[in-house]
């Protein structure tokens, strides 16, 4: 059994790194078959079901979250106590690298949007890679860099962006990211709440905007599904 933030989940069966492909979309692809059978040794796998909390901001986490299945909101609480969205996080992407090599408490909460698979490797482990393993160091100071890269646009869209614009570069982010259900709504489902937030506005304008989107043909909203109807006009529009 595992806890996590005061609750407890049983483990879920996993094949080993080496067999495991979403390792092939991370930093950990740069490891060796003798290193990911070690990996799979020291690791230990994890069933986070929706809403519950990966790690809180202000936590000191000690290793690094593998995502093998599932998304997950990474926020900030806000000063007036609000959580805004930082990023959302898929399968095969890496949680924990920045705070484990600053050797800083995490400054973000991670959250499942969805039923969640992880696998968690301890910082003892992963730091033992860095010394031996030039590639995977290399990997793992990239994608910090591509991290340090998408906050500094997400700013600058902010200062530069109407919300109106912001809407609708979101909603084809999360077209083009997650995909769409059979329906052809999007795959990822997001609460009003939680859509205002990444857009960086209050829900009641973010509620207004999909009904005027939808007014426009842009979009069909059947209760918290969206549906793009026009992504031509969606990508001028977010231009």
């Amino acid at each position: 059994m595992v806890k996590f933030v005061g609750l407890i989940y049983p483990l879920f069966i996993m094949s080993k790194c080496e067999q495991c492909i979403v390792r092939e979309f991370s930093s950990l692809k740069a490891l060796s078959k003798n290193e990911l059978v070690h990996l799979s040794d020291c690791k230990t796998s994890h069933t986070i079901k929706k809403g519950e909390v990966i790690f809180e901001e202000g936590e000191n986490v000690n290793g690094i979250y593998c995502i093998k299945d599932g998304v997950c909101k990474l926020t900030k609480l806000s000063p007036n106590g609000k959580d805004h969205i930082v990023k959302l996080v898929t399968k095969g992407e890496l949680l924990g690298q920045r705070s484990m090599i600053s050797e800083e408490p995490v400054n973000l909460s991670a959250v499942a949007l969805e039923d969640m698979e992880v696998c968690f490797i301890p910082k003892s482990e992963v730091m033992g890679f860095f010394d031996k393993n030039n590639q995977f160091s290399m990997n793992v100071m990239k994608t910090i860099c591509g991290d340090l890269k998408e906050a500094d646009d997400h700013m600058v869209n902010l200062a530069q962006k109407t919300v109106k614009e912001r809407l609708a570069e979101t909603l084809l982010y999360l077209y083009d990211t997650f995909g769409k259900n059979e329906d052809n709504t999007l795959k990822i489902q997001l609460s009003r709440d939680e859509l205002a937030s990444m857009i960086g506005t209050a829900t009641e304008s973010c509620i207004r905007l999909l009904s005027d989107f939808k007014k426009l043909g842009l979009i069909e909203l059947t209760g918290k599904k969206i549906l793009l109807k026009d992504i031509s006009k969606l990508k001028k529009l977010a231009e």
